[in-house]
C-alpha cells in the first residue's frame, strides 16, 4: 500500500473537518434546537466483490442518533467512503436487548453492572464483533481512505495504533466473526468488571488497555491511525455531547463505574 497519498488525505480531511467544525458554532447558535437523524439502517449503495473476508457492515452506537451538524457531516463522510457496506446504528436500548438475547449470560450480567455508556459500548462492540464481525467506528471517528481499499486482503482483523506510543485503540475495529482475540478481550473485560479496580477506570477496565494487554506479543495486522481512521476531525466533545453536558466518560468518578449491590 502506498502510504503518502493516504497521509496527505488524512491531513486534508482534518483541515476541512476543522473548518466545518468552526462554522458549526455559529450554525448551532442560530439554530440551537436543530438536530439531524442518523438512520438505524442504511443499506450498501454499491455492490462489489469482497476484497476481504471481514463482513461489509459498519456498526456505530451513541446515546442518541439525533445529533448536531458536525456529527452528521462525519456520518455522511464515512458513508461516502464505505458505499459498498451496510450501515447499522445501535441505540442504548438495542445494545442491551442484543446482549440479553444473544450474549453469554456472564457477558450480559457484567454489562448490566456498568453505569457508563462508553463502558457499555466497549463491551457491546467487542461482543457484537466477535459474534457477527464487521467494522466498528466511534461516532467521532473518520475514515481517511475508501474502506474496501483499507481492508483489501485483511484477515482476520485490522487494528489501529497511535504513532507516539504504538498503543492500540478501540475506536476503530475490523474483524471476521469468531475471532479468538475478540473472545479473549470480551472475557477479560467481564473479569475486570466482576473484579473491578477503580484505579483502572473505564479506559483500563473496558477500553483500549484491555486490547493492548490481550494482544501483546500476538501476530496481528496493525497500522497507524493516520493511515486508516482518525478521531475528532469533524467534531469534538462540545458537539458530541451538546444535549448531554459532561456526558463523556472522562467526567465520571471511577468509583461509580460499577453499580453498587
Amino acid at each position: 500500500m502506498h502510504t503518502l497519498p493516504i497521509h496527505l488525505a488524512s491531513k486534508l480531511i482534518r483541515l476541512v473537518g476543522n473548518l466545518l467544525k468552526l462554522l458549526a458554532y455559529p450554525f448551532h447558535w442560530v439554530f440551537p434546537r436543530l438536530r439531524f437523524t442518523i438512520p438505524e439502517y442504511s443499506p450498501a449503495k454499491i455492490r462489489r466483490a469482497a476484497t476481504s473476508p471481514i463482513p461489509r457492515v459498519i456498526w456505530q452506537t451513541n446515546y442518541s442518533n439525533r445529533c448536531t451538524l458536525p456529527i452528521y457531516l462525519n456520518y455522511l463522510f464515512n458513508r461516502l467512503l464505505s458505499l459498498d457496506c451496510d450501515y447499522r446504528y445501535v441505540s442504548t436500548e438495542a445494545r442491551e436487548d442484543y446482549l440479553r438475547n444473544h450474549a453469554p449470560a456472564d457477558v450480559y450480567h457484567a454489562y448490566c453492572k456498568l453505569t457508563d455508556g462508553a463502558a457499555q459500548a466497549d463491551l457491546w462492540r467487542v461482543t457484537n464483533l466477535y459474534q457477527q464481525g464487521g467494522i466498528y467506528l466511534d461516532i467521532d471517528a473518520t475514515l481517511v481512505w475508501p474502506l474496501r481499499r483499507l481492508l483489501r486482503g485483511v484477515a482476520p482483523a485490522l487494528y489501529i495504533k497511535a504513532q507516539k506510543n504504538d498503543e492500540i485503540t478501540n475506536y476503530f475495529l475490523a474483524t471476521v466473526p469468531n475471532n479468538p482475540h475478540f473472545f479473549q478481550v470480551m472475557q477479560q473485560i467481564v473479569h475486570q468488571i466482576n473484579h473491578y479496580d477503580p484505579k483502572r477506570g473505564v479506559y483500563g477496565t473496558t477500553g483500549p488497555v484491555v486490547f493492548n494487554e490481550v494482544l501483546a506479543g500476538q501476530s496481528i495486522e496493525c497500522r497507524y491511525r493516520t493511515l486508516v481512521c482518525i478521531q475528532g476531525a469533524f467534531t469534538n466533545e462540545h458537539f458530541q455531547y451538546l444535549d448531554k453536558p459532561r456526558g463523556k466518560w472522562v467526567h465520571q468518578n471511577p468509583e461509580d463505574l460499577i453499580k453498587k449491590t
